[in-house]
This record gives structure tokens, sequence and C-alpha cells, in this order.
């Protein structure tokens, strides 16, 4: 390591840090440029100008000259502190900071390249890459070089552990297998962590493909919606406009009964004030020969009558007025919102049907009889399963059907994986390849996997609707009563294509739907 008078010369006094760009003033007193230009620049007094070592006074301001020499020394001193915050080592034998290039384990000393010549002459002591940390090369125990590695103890020791310390009669490997072996375990290990990485890659790069997408869906549902809400608030504000200006035109008409009323009060006192002058008239001929003022006790008017009863204010035909708007607007604003999902025309494959399940020609009626009966085939349900799977499968997108229930009291209806079972256990929603909605006795629940829930009392309806997300992993079942209520969302990762299933157990049950009822209902 350079000694610290060294370092000392070659610090301005002024910044007391390595020279940088060094000048000479000509007392021979050395500062870096920018130091003393700066003190000069600052000082009070122009007219002289002192060196601030030695303080000898110049009247003119002194030619600054690069000290060559010195420069190259300082940049050399530079370059070795960058060489130390890289490693931190230096050579111990110069009295120059010196990065070392290799260090002596036997020595435990940092050597350059012309001490490390020098040092070579000795033989057999053992080099490493330069380092201060040398302790570790060592055992703790002994204070020899370690040389093995202990396979029983997973650890690094040296000779005398292995002929007479604690690890004698160990299985022992030299240092450089044990690394080349631990090496060849790492590369297995860093294969497969390479191998991980680049299918987290690609699964990153599938997921965020998948994100735009639905971010480009989301977008368009938004705006959809959106405009949806738009029109709906458009049309309801003119709905309230003319149901308010109803209300007002009905209670004008009350403006109009009493000004009738006021009306015929003026004329009543004019034929009271008639009357009178005829009271008091003396000449009888001119009595008898006026007309008679007809009957003064006309019938009660109609609109009097009304008004006496409360009854002018039409709230019946308000409320008439209001439903029927209220359903139109439904009926256009519902069309607009399955644009874009597909109806689905289901026709039930009768070469599923089970024995006891009899199927319309138009495949869309399945009816319990217990005597029917069908070829055997592999699809089919075995046994008296009255069940029947559609001939459409669904695998992607988003679809409804909907069901005419109000020929049967026990059915089920749901949907499968074609590969369900057709033997045993293979009633609909009794499987994990199935999602069943069942009625029986007024009462309704759904079942997966031969897990049911109970759904609550009070469902009136002849009609259910099944709604297929695939995507999402949703198949959702509505009544389509007055107004649709919501029974059941099921939710699943599916795995494959989907058929619409059904189970009659005694009755018709029949396949409804499609694109009318797509704009006339709704999935809310």
């Amino acid at each position: 390591m350079a000694s610290a008078g060294v370092t000392a010369e070659l610090r301005c006094s002024i910044c007391m840090e390595i020279y940088r760009d060094p000048v000479t003033l000509p007392c021979g007193h050395n500062f870096c440029r920018g130091c003393i230009t700066q003190a000069w620049d600052h000082q009070e007094d122009l007219q002289e100008y002192k060196c601030p070592e030695c303080q000898k006074i110049y009247l003119r301001r002194p030619q600054l000259v690069r000290n060559t020499t010195l420069h190259n020394i300082c940049e050399a001193f530079h370059a070795t502190e960058t060489d130390q915050e890289q490693t931190g080592v230096f050579c111990n034998y110069c009295d120059f900071p010196v990065p070392a290039t290799k260090s002596c384990l036997q020595c435990e000393t940092p050597l350059c390249d012309h001490h490390l010549r020098k040092h070579d002459r000795s033989g057999g002591h053992t080099l490493l890459p330069p380092t201060t940390d040398l302790g570790k090369r060592k055992c703790s125990v002994h204070k020899e070089i370690l040389k093995y590695y202990c396979t029983e103890d997973a650890a690094c020791v040296c000779v005398s552990c292995y002929v007479i310390g604690e690890h004698v009669g160990h299985k022992m490997m030299s240092l450089g297998e044990a690394s080349e072996e631990k090496k060849k375990k790492l590369s297995i290990d860093l294969q497969k962590l390479m191998a991980e990485t680049e299918e987290a890659e690609k699964r990153a790069q599938r997921l965020e493909e998948h994100r735009r997408e639905a971010q480009e869906k989301a977008d368009g549902e938004a705006e959809r919606v959106t405009a949806l809400f738009r029109d709906l608030r458009r049309r309801l504000e003119e709905l309230e406009k003319r149901v308010l200006s109803d209300i007002m035109s009905q209670v004008q008409c009350y403006d109009d009964i009493i000004r009738r009323l006021e009306i015929k009060e003026e004329e009543l006192s004019r034929k009271m004030r008639h009357i009178e002058e005829l009271c008091n008239m003396t000449d009888p001929l001119t009595v008898l020969q006026e007309p008679d003022t007809g009957d003064l006790c006309d019938t009660e008017d109609r609109h009097d009558k009304q008004l006496r009863d409360g009854g002018y204010l039409d709230v019946a035909g308000i409320s008439h007025t209001l439903h029927t708007a209220l359903a139109n607007i439904m009926f256009v604003v519902t069309g607009r919102i399955y644009i874009s999902i597909q109806p689905a025309d289901i026709l039930l494959d009768i070469t599923t049907a089970g024995n006891g399940l009899r199927i319309s020609d138009d495949r869309k009626t399945a009816t319990n009889s217990p005597h029917q009966t069908h070829p055997e085939t592999p699809e089919r349900f075995k046994g008296c399963s009255p069940q029947v799977l559609s001939r459409q499968s669904f695998s992607s997108g988003r679809h409804y059907w909907e069901v005419d229930v109000g020929g049967s009291v026990w059915w089920i209806v749901g949907m499968c994986y074609s590969s369900i079972t057709r033997r045993g256990q293979s009633v609909i929603g009794y499987n994990n390849k199935s999602w069943g909605l069942c009625r029986r006795d007024n009462k309704y629940l759904v079942r997966h996997d031969n897990k049911e829930i109970q759904l609550p009392d009070g469902i009136r309806s002849d009609r259910v609707r099944i709604y297929l997300d695939y995507e999402a992993g949703q198949i959702s079942l509505y009544a389509l009563c007055d107004p649709i209520r919501h029974l059941h969302t099921f939710t699943a990762p599916f795995t494959e294509p989907l058929h619409a299933g059904l189970c009659v157990v005694d009755g018709c049950i029949k396949i409804s739907g499609g694109i009318r009822d797509c704009e006339s209902t709704t999935h809310w």
C-alpha cells in the first residue's frame, strides 16, 4: 500500500483531494486548476494575487502552467482508486497503490504482477484470485488449508480433519471433484429453472394476449352498456314527461268544471233578477205574455258528479299507460342486450334417449312413456333412465335455451359433458359431469356432483331458461316468470363440450326458445 506521506504529496492544499488538472505557480507550489482559479476569482483585493501555500504576492495574475508529470501520476492514482472500488485489494509490497492480481493462501498476502514473479520462485504456495478474506480458505480448528470435501457432513475439511480429526473414516472427495459434481447438479437445476422460466414467460404471454382480448371485449361491452343506459334514461325521461303531462291535463279538467259552474251561476242570477222584476209588475198582461223560465232545477252535470266523488283523476288509466310504456321500453332494450348472445335452437338426440322416454318427430318434446323402448346404442342411457341429450354441443361462446316444463311436475333440466356415464349414476346433477335444476312436488333444487342446494319456495313458472357462458365457466338458471327470476349460477372450469340435457320422470317437457325469445327476454 502507498505510504501516507506519498499520498499527502498528491493532495491539493485547497480542496485536500488528489490533484485534478494540477498547475504550478512561479513559486513552485501546485494546485488544482479549478481550485486556484476559484480562490483568486473570489478574493476581495484584485490588485494582488497570493499563493495559498507560501503567501507569495504577485502583482499580476500569474499564468497557470500544467504540471504534466504530476498530472500523469495523479491520473494513475485515480485509476488505481477505481480498481480499488472494484476489487478493494492492493499489493502489500508496493509503496504506491497497485492492484493485486493474486493472493497467496499460505502468506495471506495480495500481490501485484511484479511481486508475484518474485513470489513464484518460492514454490509450494497456493495462489488465488485477489482477496483479503483468506480465513475462509483455512480450517477453523487446525488452521490448515482446506483440501477435501466430506460428503457425509457436506463440509470442506483440511488434511488433519481427514486423518486425525472428527471426519476420520468419512467418505472424502477432492475439492475439485466435489465442485464439479455440484456444478453438474446446479447445471441440472439451472436447466429446470430455465425451462420453468420459459414456460412462465409463455404463460405470461398467453395471459397478456387473453388480457388484451378481454380488454377489447370489455371496452366494447362498456361502450354498449353505456349507450344502452343512455337510451334507457332518455326513454324513461320522455315517459316521465308524458305521464306527468297527462296527470296535469287531468287536473286542469277541474278548472274547466269550475268555469262552467261560474257561467251557470251567472245565468241563474240573471234569471233570478228577471223573475223578481216580473213579480213586481202590476200589469197582468205583461206578466202572462213573458215566456216561461223553464226547468230551473237541472239534473246534476256529469262533471259535477265526478268532481263530487273525487274520481275525475284516472289513476287506473295512468297506471295502464306506465305499464304499457315500460313494457315497450323493456322490449326494445332487452333485444339490444341479447345481440351478442347466441340463441340455441336445441334438437334432442334420440340415440341418447333412455327407455321409457318418447321423443317427438320434431326432436323438441320429451315425454315419459314407461313402455317406450329403443334400440341398443353406445350413446343411449341404460336401464329406465328417462334422459336425453341434445344433438348440439357447445365448446365456446355464450348461448341460452329454454324449456316449457308446464306439462310435468317432476323433471330435471341442465347441461352435461358427452362423456357422462350411460349407466349407473348417470342422472343429471348426480355426478361431476353434469349440472342440473330439478323440480319435484313443487320444490326446486340445483345439483352437481350429487351435492344439492334447496331453492327458496314461491317459484311459479312453467318456463325455465338455461344460460351458458363457456369461457366464463358459468351455467345460469332462470325462471321466466314476471319479473324474470334468477335461480342459481354454477361456476366451473369447463374442460369438454357441453350438451343440453333433460330428464322427464312424468308428463312431458318441450324445448323452446330461439331468436324471437332472444329479442323479447333478457339475462339479468
